[in-house]
């Protein structure tokens, strides 16, 4: 539903991406705060919050194409992250490859890891394909940490990134500004590409499968080979992601990543909006945010009050325990999640006489 007062005249403009004064207004101050704002005030501490919630957004994104749009349930996010990752540090450290062809060597590296794990769960669906996806988790993991291969892999140590810095033209992005500013550029071009993957034929396919699988192969389309295409695609991005984590943190090892951060990812797709590319930047920002306060005072304050025997225990449950919560009950009782909401609250606005001014 459009605002009133604005209207197509060409097919073209029905396509655009952006179509009122309004939307182009915000989406201006999104990127003058995103691009300009943040890394000029931004403390060195938040900066590097939200560059790792920039990654995040970015393994989200293609969990959106993999979940969201052709209803594919993934638990293993984790895994595609570290197989970008892992194929970072072991060409930079191992071979002296260059930090930029090492990305799309990452990128192809998430995506093909992916399809080998999607290949089995091509018949699974519900909690036996989440299932499924987890067995890829433990198996990467596994694979990392086995003991014949710390020569490659570095085993639990993980291997160094911070002799081999990313630089372009004299621009070092092991600097804090510098590296926030990649990840928001790639998270601009990630968000880019999904939006023309949804509004593509290939998005369109996704949806259908998602909507009703059996009507969708008796329409011709090819059930297996575009489930297989969904799992490439979102992997990638979460291959892409693992680039740029190695980089933000200049090491890589089996601890950065884990299945809590999985299930996390999952629940910002449920929180934010399932199949809303809003959905994710809300979920993203709304859990990141979520985990920050808990971390920086809920947790220490629980921490403080708690038995010395409880303490540790307790560093880790309260994050899980309250990101559990909130799935639960955004689950029950806000289904469409907060784009849903969002998207309910301007179609009321602009339904109201005279609530939209004439563009």
């Amino acid at each position: 539903m459009l605002p009133g007062g604005v209207f197509s005249e060409k097919y073209s403009s029905e396509l655009a991406f952006v179509r009122t004064h309004t939307q182009w207004f915000w989406l201006a101050i999104v990127l003058i705060v995103y691009l300009v704002f943040i890394p000029w005030v931004a403390t060195p501490y938040w900066l590097a919050q939200f560059t790792h919630l920039s990654i995040t957004a970015i393994i989200v994104l293609g969990l959106h194409i993999l979940f969201g749009l052709c209803g594919l349930i993934s638990i293993g996010q984790a895994a595609f992250q570290a197989a970008g990752a892992y194929t970072l540090a072991i060409l930079a450290s191992r071979y002296d490859v260059n930090g930029w062809l090492c990305l799309p060597a990452c990128i192809l590296a998430g995506g093909i890891w992916g399809m080998l794990f999607g290949l089995p769960a091509l018949r699974l669906k519900g909690f036996y394909l989440a299932i499924a996806t987890l067995a890829s988790f433990e198996i990467t993991m596994w694979i990392i940490r086995y003991r014949s291969w710390d020569d490659v892999t570095g085993g639990f140590t993980g291997i160094s990134l911070s002799k081999h810095p990313l630089t372009l033209g004299g621009i070092d992005f092991s600097q804090d500004t510098n590296m926030y500013l990649l990840a928001a550029v790639m998270v601009v071009i990630a968000s880019f590409i999904t939006l023309n993957i949804q509004r593509s034929n290939t998005g369109r396919i996704f949806v259908a499968i998602r909507d009703n699988e059996l009507a969708a192969e008796v329409s011709g389309i090819g059930i297996y080979r575009n489930k297989l295409l969904a799992y490439f695609i979102g992997c990638s991005f979460a291959g892409l992601a693992g680039w740029l984590y190695g980089y933000s943190q200049q090491l890589v090892n089996p601890s950065q990543y884990n299945f809590a951060d999985s299930i996390f990812y999952l629940g910002m797709i449920i929180i934010g909006g399932r199949g809303r590319i809003l959905g994710v930047y809300l979920g993203v920002f709304f859990i990141g945010f979520m985990e920050i306060l808990n971390n920086d005072y809920v947790t220490p304050w629980f921490v403080d009050h708690l038995p010395e025997r409880w303490s540790n225990p307790a560093h880790v449950a309260f994050k899980l325990v309250l990101g559990g919560l909130g799935m639960v009950l955004f689950l029950k009782y806000v289904p469409s999640g907060l784009a849903g909401q969002w998207q309910q609250i301007k179609l009321w606005y602009r339904s109201r006489p005279y609530s939209f001014w004439r563009e």
